[in-house]
């Protein structure tokens, strides 16, 4: 019950920056999702990644921040965010869609638990490389599946 009376004032600002930052990273990703129209996108994606940062700070609070548990921390994240990015994709005939959300959701979950561990470098790269790869690769994928479809119709 003490832990209820007790308040830290300066921990948690520090905690809503780091769930703030999260969730700044985690928007692009979203919103590059959300305008594509795909199956999770502008709420999804920031809410994945604070709560990836969530999760990982009340593991550092309750464990402590050496302690080897927080391999079981990140197994667990791993696997349940690869649940919700396993519901992005859809098959469709012999191809699946979606898979490019599912990873993204993933990159999601891992921004989020970079930022929850203090590692903003590796959060901001992710965040960065993520967004990049979203944006950069959708035109030559769309040149590649045009001719895909013209080999076919030949």
């Amino acid at each position: 019950m003490e832990q209820y009376l007790t308040w830290n004032s300066e921990r948690a600002v520090a905690h809503l920056v780091a769930l703030a930052v999260a969730y700044v990273l985690a928007l692009p990703i979203g919103w590059n999702r959300e305008r594509e129209e795909r199956s999770a996108g502008l709420r999804t994606f920031p809410l994945v990644a604070m709560a990836a940062c969530g999760f990982v700070m009340i593991a550092i609070e309750v464990l402590g921040a050496t302690s080897e548990q927080h391999s079981r921390i990140m197994e667990g994240l791993m696997t349940g965010i690869g649940f919700i990015g396993g519901g992005a994709i859809l098959k469709q005939g012999d191809r699946a869609k979606g898979t490019a959300t599912a990873a993204s959701l993933w990159a999601t979950g891992a921004i989020g638990a970079a930022v929850g561990y203090g590692q903003l470098d590796i959060a901001v790269i992710l965040s960065l490389v993520t967004v990049l790869t979203l944006v950069l690769m959708a035109p030559l994928r769309r040149v590649v599946q045009e001719r895909a479809e013209n080999e076919d119709a030949s």
